[in-house]
């Protein structure tokens, strides 16, 4: 019984606590860290001496790659970088700035901007869906029921709902039903009897 209540507890945590998005270097980084320190290697061990504070380059490196992120929850955005963390609630921002790199910057009520690291265009649905509506989504991906927490009706239904919206005149562009393509499959496959196309 103890186990069972100790799992709901967590779980219930969980739900208050809301959604999570965490923005990081691609792990893929520590790859090309790994390859910088087998090249800078023999120099740094060669045959003329004092070159071993070569290993700095890598090191730092790891670091940064380690320490850099932006975490997103429901109470607001945590920023960290190498030398220090911030935690900007939703509440203390006017809104986001977008550079002309595709970077996002947080902008406080006092209009001082606050770089939010490895955080670009494309993730503002996600800063959006995380802070369940506090900021806006500029792309329009997604709808006010899903900002919410709450599910569209239409989104769940079968293919019924999506012949009547196929056939009813939207104000915005639906996407097409989904229909199955036999002519790439069968391509690929030599159609239903599995044998090699000709």
């Amino acid at each position: 019984m103890h186990h069972s209540c100790v799992a709901k507890k967590q779980q219930d945590q969980r739900a208050d606590e809301g959604r999570k998005a965490v923005f990081r270097i691609p792990t893929t980084a520590y790859l090309a860290i790994g390859l910088l320190t087998v090249c800078v290697t023999p120099i740094a061990l060669g045959e003329i001496g004092g070159f071993q504070w070569l290993y700095v380059f890598p090191l730092a490196l790891l670091v940064f790659v380690a320490r850099t992120r932006t975490v997103a929850t429901r109470e607001g955005l945590h920023v960290r970088t190498v030398f220090g963390k911030r935690d900007l609630p939703w509440s203390s921002l006017k809104g986001l700035a977008i550079t002309n790199k595709a970077r996002v910057r947080a902008v406080l009520g006092d209009d001082t901007q606050v770089s939010l690291p490895t955080v670009r265009t494309r993730h503002l649905p996600v800063l959006a869906l995380v802070s369940e509506g506090k900021i806006k989504d500029p792309s329009g991906v997604l709808s006010d029921e899903e900002l919410s927490g709450r599910k569209p009706a239409a989104a769940e239904t079968a293919p019924d709902a999506a012949q009547e919206s196929a056939t009813e005149p939207a104000s915005e562009p639906s996407p097409e039903p989904a229909e199955p393509e036999p002519s790439a499959d069968a391509e690929r496959t030599g159609g239903g009897n599995g044998k090699p196309a000709e």
